[in-house]
């Protein structure tokens, strides 16, 4: 049976408690909700696992009023070899799930292109947790890695993520895993998601130097796994790289 709580911030989320999950809704989806959608399986034929990125954990969910990515968080590298999806549970301020939908709550609220959160939870066992993020999806887009992957990239589209990514930094934003597939191409619009161990931080004082300059090397560095290391890709990444600083630093 659930049990709603009162909500801890400023009236953006609502905490729900049920014997097996602890959640945060955005209020508008607090009447429906059901704790099943954080299984994929409770979605059956509506959820469609996600091709790209996601380490096998992310499924599109097909609803009529607008379609949600559910993503189940998980462990990359050596770790997850031993330990794929639980993480050691210091208190809820702590919990994955729930620091990445605040986040996403805040930065909507500055205006920024991010997805909007629907809800987070997370599952207690003892000293460990297992963590689940809805969010909305973004209609229209496709991944900027596949743009690159494909060559149907253009120089106008260096441009404009440079602008975007440089509007994230100067509200503070620090993306943990900045790379070419977390960064959504629409026809008008550039979006970023994934925002898992992101946090808002002070801006350096020039911009796109500390934190900011590494986001900017970790980004550059998904490109040249894609772009080659040949002297043909070389020169043409230098060129475009060169774009993306430019409309970044004007």
């Amino acid at each position: 049976m659930l049990q709603k709580v009162d909500s801890l911030s400023s009236g953006n989320e609502v905490r729900i408690q049920s014997v097996d999950v602890t959640a945060l809704l955005a209020p508008e989806y607090v009447d429906n909700f059901d704790t099943g959608w954080f299984d994929p399986d409770f979605w059956q034929a509506k959820a469609t696992p996600v091709s790209v990125g996601g380490r096998g954990s992310a499924w599109f969910i097909e609803r009529p009023k607008g379609d949600w990515v559910l993503r189940h968080y998980r462990r990359g590298g050596l770790v997850a070899r031993f330990n794929e999806n639980a993480y050691l549970y210091t208190g809820e301020r702590g919990v994955r799930s729930f620091s990445e939908f605040r986040l996403l709550q805040q930065m909507a609220e500055m205006k920024l292109p991010v997805p909007r959160p629907v809800a987070a939870g997370y599952s207690r066992h003892r000293l460990w947790y297992q963590a689940s993020i809805i969010i909305e999806r973004l209609p229209d887009v496709i991944p900027w890695g596949e743009l690159l992957t494909r060559q149907e990239d253009c120089s106008v589209t260096w441009e404009r993520v440079g602008r975007v990514l440089r509007s994230f930094h100067d509200k503070g934003v620090y993306h943990a895993d900045l790379n070419c597939f977390n960064i959504l191409i629409a026809s008008d619009k550039v979006y970023l998601i994934d925002f898992d161990r992101g946090e808002l931080r002070r801006a350096p004082k020039v911009p796109g130097e500390g934190w900011q300059g590494a986001n900017l090397t970790r980004l550059k560095r998904s490109i040249l796994k894609i772009a080659g290391h040949d002297d043909r890709s070389s020169l043409a990444l230098s060129e475009h790289w060169a774009r993306l600083l430019a409309a970044y630093c004007g």
